[in-house]
C-alpha cells in the first residue's frame, strides 16, 4: 500500500502543471562594501526628495499620505521626478550635468528615490500594478525625452542614446521589507 500511495504522489507531481505568475526584472545594487556606508547613504535622501508608496493589505494605495487610484499614480510620479515648477515639496532641480549633444546641460532631479512599502497581506497582482505604473511612468518621461532632443522614440534610439536619455531620467525605486499596516 505504501508502494502504491508514493507512485502515484510521483506521479502527480511529475505530471501536474505549476501556474508561473509574472516576474519583475530588476538589477539590484551591488552590496555595499561596509555597513557604515549604507547608513551613510540613507541618511544622505532629503525628505523632500522622497516618494513613499504605500500598499496596504486591503489592496489600497498610498502616496505621500494621500490615498490614490492606481491609475493617478503614474502622473504622481512623473509630476515627481520633473518638479517642473522647481516645488520646494518635490526633489531639489539641478542643471549642473552636461548630458553629452544634443541634450546638453538639461533640468533634472538627480536625487529623487520612490520608495516602495508594501504590507505583508497586500495582494501580488496590486503589488505588481504598482510596479507596472511606477516603470511606465519611467518609460513615458524617457520616450517624451527622446522625442524632444532626438525626434525618435526612446526604443529607437541607439545604445548610446538610450543611456544619455537614462542618465536625464534614472529609474531610482526603492523597495522596503514588507510590514504590517493593517487596513489603515
Amino acid at each position: 500500500m505504501a508502494d502504491i500511495s508514493f507512485l502515484l504522489l510521483i506521479f502527480f507531481l511529475v505530471t501536474t502543471s505549476m501556474d508561473v505568475n509574472q516576474g519583475l526584472a530588476r538589477r539590484l545594487p551591488p552590496p555595499p562594501e561596509d555597513e557604515q556606508k549604507v547608513e551613510d547613504e540613507e541618511n544622505k535622501v532629503k525628505k523632500r526628495n522622497l516618494l513613499i508608496v504605500k500598499i496596504n493589505s486591503a489592496n489600497q494605495l498610498m502616496v505621500q499620505g494621500q490615498l490614490l487610484d492606481i491609475h493617478q499614480l503614474r502622473d504622481k510620479v512623473k509630476e515627481f521626478v520633473l518638479n517642473e515648477n522647481d516645488d520646494p515639496h518635490l526633489p531639489e532641480v539641478f542643471t549642473d550635468v552636461d548630458f553629452g549633444a544634443p541634450i546638453g546641460y538639461a533640468k533634472h532631479t538627480k536625487q529623487h528615490v520612490i520608495s516602495v512599502q508594501n504590507d505583508v497581506d497586500t495582494e501580488y497582482q496590486a503589488y505588481l500594478d504598482v510596479q507596472n505604473e511606477l516603470v511606465a511612468a519611467y518609460n513615458e518621461l524617457r520616450n517624451e525625452c527622446a522625442q524632444g532632443y532626438f525626434h525618435k522614440a526612446y526604443n529607437e534610439l541607439s545604445e548610446d542614446q538610450q543611456k544619455q536619455v537614462m542618465k536625464v531620467y534614472p529609474q531610482k525605486i526603492s523597495e522596503a521589507e514588507p510590514k504590517n499596516y493593517g487596513g489603515n
